[in-house]
């Protein structure tokens, strides 16, 4: 009998399309957005988390459409709006009024989004490593958005991903580089960042002059080696959202939640749990 995936977990209806989601633990609901590298899933992005948070909070991670293993339906297009409207249709289906988010680069954007449209389904907000301003496309962006199957290149994004290179394994580098040859996962992704790139930059950033507006309490993390999303991203954010501390890891590439999982576990359910 094939062992199940841990990528693929529950399955609900959202719209047009059904969504793959993890749903796990207790408490206060969580939901954890990924970012829009090759091969993504919720679970390799939040996996190692999960663990860690599950006792005290419950976690949603959903995989969002054209990423992971949600339902891929004959035209559908890819958009912020599809990508809020998929969010809300999650929150609705499961019975989620409010709920903290969390958003990792382009899920940042996206939590963000979600916080300027529908504030009053958002709780607290954690933004790490997060698109949503306008910045110079970076080269390790240009490099994520712009690749093409094959391990050698998945094992080259893996090390722009990572600070510290024990992290940027072959065997990750080959689950990823299978994550990313799944029937339909390149042809979707591939049509989402066309060239030229930095169009896909300003898109992510479609709400920028309304970010200075959001009231919840944002917490925003960056790794100070981030090759992907630039720092500075992150002092923009600083500058625009009224109540946001900030925590800035040292030797840390993008992956904040990888490369220092106990204290970003324990940082999040710290701001999670002040009142």
């Amino acid at each position: 009998m094939e062992q199940k995936k841990p990528e693929i977990a529950n399955s609900i209806q959202t719209g047009r399309f059904a969504t793959n989601y993890h749903d796990i633990g207790q408490g206060e609901t969580v939901v954890f957005l990924h970012g829009s590298g090759p091969g993504v899933t919720a679970w390799a992005n939040w996996g190692k988390v999960f663990p860690l948070m599950k006792d005290s909070y419950r976690i949603v991670a959903p995989d969002l459409v054209g990423f992971g293993y949600t339902e891929r339906v004959e035209g559908q297009t890819y958009s912020m709006d599809v990508w809020v409207q998929q969010t809300l249709d999650l929150f609705d289906a499961l019975g989620i009024e409010k709920a903290h988010l969390v958003g990792n680069s382009f899920g940042g954007a996206l939590a963000l989004s979600m916080a300027i449209e529908h504030p009053e389904r958002v709780d607290k907000l954690v933004c790490m490593g997060a698109m949503g301003v306008s910045f110079p496309i970076t080269y390790g962006l240009d490099s994520v958005w712009g690749y093409t199957p094959s391990t050698e290149n998945m094992a080259k994004l893996l090390k722009l991903f990572c600070y510290n290179r024990k992290f940027a394994t072959p065997e990750l580098a080959q689950s990823r580089y299978e994550g990313s040859i799944q029937p339909g996962f390149q042809e979707s992704f591939s049509s989402m960042f066309p060239e030229p790139r930095q169009k896909g930059v300003e898109d992510m950033a479609g709400n920028e002059v309304y970010i200075r507006n959001i009231r919840h309490e944002t917490l925003i993390i960056h790794g100070r080696e981030d090759r992907v999303i630039p720092l500075s991203n992150t002092y923009m954010l600083l500058a625009l959202i009224p109540n946001s501390p900030l925590h800035v890891f040292g030797k840390c590439g993008h992956w904040t939640q990888i490369e220092h999982t106990e204290e970003f576990a324990e940082l999040l359910m710290n701001f999670f749990a002040r009142k």
